[in-house]
């Protein structure tokens, strides 16, 4: 069994040590979807949200949230973030009445630690803001599942999810 990197010899979480670690390029995408309803739905396309451009302001959100990650995520390492970037796209099959956003959000850094969580936090983020926005028009949005699909760099080596 290979020794727990995030416990002291007390048995107490403590924020892992990477200053001995080299710097590379490090990239993660992560994905999330939310299901709306059908005014939702015309809300977005149109434009017509009262409180305003839905994907504009989540993708404010999904960019600020990667930046502010170790705020709120006890063990992630503050990180300078190269590039963050969160892109939608519509599952529509109006006779199923499904109505559904899919986020990616990709993060990139060249650090000693990845940026897998930047990535998670940032689609978590921009779809919390679109239920924000969204709520008074339908409660009902469902958020996820939201998962990594993919990570570059570090010791670990890349992984993607099949």
């Amino acid at each position: 069994m290979s020794e727990l990197t995030h416990f002291n010899e007390q048995g107490r979480a403590k924020m892992v040590d990477v200053s001995e670690k080299h710097d590379t390029v490090r990239t993660a995408r992560a994905k999330t979807s939310i299901l709306l309803n059908e005014a939702i739905y015309h809300q977005i396309k149109e434009g017509s949200n009262k409180k305003g451009d839905v994907f504009a302001v989540a993708q404010v959100a999904g960019i600020m949230s990667a930046k502010n990650t170790a705020q709120i995520i006890p063990m992630c390492h503050p990180l300078a973030l190269s590039g963050v970037d969160i892109k939608f796209e519509w599952n529509v099959d109006e006779e199923a009445s499904h109505y559904e956003v899919i986020l990616y959000a990709v993060v990139k850094t060249k650090g000693p630690t990845g940026v897998e969580m930047e990535a998670l936090t940032a689609a978590s983020a921009a779809a919390l803001t679109i239920y924000d926005m969204c709520k008074a028009s339908g409660k009902e949005m469902v958020i996820g599942p939201t998962m990594l699909l993919e990570k570059t760099g570090g010791k670990s080596g890349d992984y993607i999810r099949s």
